[in-house]
C-alpha cells in the first residue's frame, strides 16, 4: 500500500496527508472487530490504541515528508521509534480485536519501507511478513479466517518500494536540473562580469588619459583643456550607459563606433594612429567580434605599450592591430580582457593571435574568421 504521493523536494505538496489518510480506511476492520467485542477494559484500550495507531502513522508520514530534502539519505532513528510505538499500539488491540490486528502489519511494513533506509525498510517488511505468517499458522482459530495477510504485507512493501524508487529518481532529476540552472546562472554572471570588465577597462583607461592630458593643458591651453574635460564627461556618460545596458543583457557594440573611439583614445595618448576609414566591407556576423578586438587592443596600447605609432588593419575576415611600443605585451597573459576576447573568438570559430612582433619592436593582435 502507498503511504504518500512522491513529490519534488522543496516544492511542497499541501495535500500529501490526504493520500496518506485514505489508506486508514483499511483500519475499519480493526474498528469493527473492536466494536463487536463485549464492552470492557480491553475494548476501550483497543479503541484508544487504534486511534493512537492512526495518529502515529500520520505523524511518521508527515515527518518523512518534512525530511524529503534528505530523501536519498533519510534519518532513521525517529522512524524506528515511531515503528516501535505503532507495534506496541497494535499489540494493545490484540486482546479485543484478535486476528483483525494483523491489518496493522500492513501499515508497519509500508511505513518502514517509506521512512527507513531501503535495506532496513525491506528487512523490516520481510520480518513482519514472516511474523504474520507464523501467527496465522500457530494462533488458535486464526488459520481459517486470516489467509492473505502475509501476502498483503508483501504487496504493500513492494508497492511502497516502487513509489520510493520513483520518488528518489524524481528527486535526483530535480537536483540535476537545479544544478544545471545554477551553472547557467553562474555562466551568465561570468559573461556579464567579463563584459563589464571589458567596458570599464577601456573606458576608465581613456578617462584617466584624458584627465591627465586635461591637467597638463590647464596651464598651457585652457580652451583645449576644457574640450578634453567635455570629452571626458561624454565618455563617462557613455560608459555608464554601456554598463547599464550590459547589466540588462542587451548590450552590443558597433565596429564604426569602436574605430572612432580608438582614434580618440590613441590621440589622447599621443599615439599616431593609422585607422581604416570605413568598415562597410566587413560582414555583419564579424562586426561585433572585430569591434571587441579593436577595443581590447587599443586599451592595451594606451595602458601598457608606450607606443608612438599604431595601426588597425581591417578586412572582411580579419582584423589586426599592431604598435611599435617597447612596453610589455600584457595581453599574452591570461588576463580577463584576453580571456573575454578569446571566448568571443572561440564562439565564432575564429583564431586569436596575440604576442610580440617577431620582425620589429612592438605588439600584434590579430583575429581571423574562417571564410
Amino acid at each position: 500500500m502507498a503511504s504518500a504521493t512522491p513529490e519534488a523536494p522543496g516544492r511542497g505538496f499541501r495535500f500529501g496527508w490526504v493520500f496518506a489518510a485514505i489508506w486508514l480506511f483499511y483500519l475499519g476492520e480493526n474498528l469493527n472487530a473492536l466494536l463487536d467485542h463485549p464492552a470492557g477494559v480491553w475494548r476501550d484500550v483497543g479503541l484508544a490504541a487504534l486511534a493512537l495507531f492512526a495518529g502515529v502513522y500520520m505523524a511518521i508520514i508527515g515527518m518523512v515528508r518534512r525530511m524529503r530534502g534528505d530523501v536519498l539519505y533519510p534519518r532513521p532513528l525517529p522512524v524506528w521509534i515511531g515503528l516501535a510505538v505503532m507495534l506496541a499500539l497494535a499489540l494493545l488491540q490484540l486482546p479485543a480485536a484478535g486476528q483483525s490486528t494483523l491489518t496493522c502489519a500492513v501499515y508497519l511494513s509500508a511505513t518502514a519501507v517509506m521512512g527507513l533506509p531501503l535495506r532496513q525498510g525491506l528487512a523490516v517488511a520481510l520480518a513482519v511478513a514472516f511474523v504474520v505468517e507464523v501467527s496465522i499458522r500457530f494462533a488458535p482459530g486464526w488459520h481459517a479466517v486470516s489467509q492473505g495477510y502475509a501476502l498483503a504485507v508483501v504487496l504493500a512493501a513492494a508497492a511502497t518500494w516502487g513509489m520510493r524508487l520513483a520518488f528518489e529518481r524524481q528527486a535526483r532529476l530535480i537536483q540535476a536540473q537545479q544544478e544545471l540552472a545554477d551553472l547557467a546562472v553562474a555562466d551568465e554572471r561570468s559573461r556579464i562580469a567579463g563584459d563589464l570588465h571589458d567596458i570599464l577597462g577601456h573606458s576608465l583607461t581613456v578617462v584617466a588619459v584624458k584627465a591627465e592630458l586635461a591637467q597638463r593643458l590647464l596651464d598651457v591651453d585652457l580652451e583645449r583643456a576644457r574640450a578634453e574635460l567635455q570629452g571626458l564627461e561624454a565618455l563617462a556618460r557613455d560608459a555608464l550607459a554601456d554598463v547599464r545596458a550590459t547589466a540588462l543583457g542587451m548590450r552590443g557594440i558597433s565596429l564604426p563606433g569602436e574605430i572612432a573611439a580608438a582614434k580618440a583614445a590613441l590621440a589622447a595618448a599621443d599615439v599616431k594612429a593609422e585607422l581604416p576609414g570605413a568598415a562597410d566591407d566587413v560582414p555583419t556576423r564579424n562586426r561585433e567580434l572585430f569591434a571587441w578586438t579593436i577595443r581590447e587592443a587599443v586599451t592595451n596600447i594606451v595602458r601598457h605599450s608606450r607606443a608612438c605609432n599604431a595601426e588597425v588593419r581591417l578586412s572582411p575576415d580579419s582584423v589586426e592591430i599592431v604598435d611599435d611600443g617597447p612596453g610589455p605585451g600584457t595581453m599574452t597573459s591570461n588576463g580577463q580582457g584576453l580571456a573575454g576576447l578569446r571566448r568571443r573568438a572561440e564562439e565564432m570559430g575564429a583564431q586569436l593571435t596575440a604576442g610580440r612582433r617577431g620582425d620589429r619592436p612592438g605588439f600584434r593582435v590579430r583575429v581571423e574568421v574562417p571564410s
